[in-house]
């Protein structure tokens, strides 16, 4: 089967199923015929930009990024202060330190409070790099992030 077929299968699965590891993900795809790995199920997750979010059953889940685009402010807020470590200011860059693989859901979250003067970000695993228009605004987003979560 192609990688196309099962990476719209683990679309169809996720959005049918809450599951909240790889190794579900790839134990229901090999009972469905798809010869996987967990390794091949960790870079399809990454490809298809999966996140986790809270989850009604469990309590977090693998999901498409436009579901936590529909999250409210309200419930960005608790996601951000269960993962976020740290804050750091570098210049005009802002380092967001994550819990291991909340990087991109942090990510998504911080865009959701659109803060002013914020001209992009990339995530990783744990880490979310925020890019500002200045040294002054990134100490802005810095202060306006730490004080939305309470840190």
């Amino acid at each position: 089967m192609s990688i196309y077929k099962r990476r719209e299968r683990i679309k169809q699965i996720i959005n049918e199923t809450e599951v909240n590891t790889q190794g579900e993900l790839a134990r229901l795809l090999s009972l469905e015929g798809y010869s996987v790995t967990q390794a091949t199920v960790s870079r399809d997750i990454k490809e298809l930009g999966l996140v986790k979010e809270k989850g009604k059953v469990l309590n977090y889940r693998y999901a498409m990024p436009d579901r936590l685009q529909k999250v409210s402010e309200e419930k960005v807020i608790p996601l951000l202060k269960t993962f976020v470590s740290s804050i750091t200011v570098a210049k005009n860059l802002i380092v967001v330190k994550t819990l291991e693989g909340h990087g991109s859901a942090c990510g998504m979250a911080i865009d959701k409070l659109s803060l002013k003067g914020v001209l992009g970000s990339i995530a990783g695993d744990d880490t979310l790099l925020i890019v500002a228009d200045s040294d002054e605004t990134a100490e802005y987003v810095q202060l306006t992030i730490k004080g939305t979560l309470g840190i």
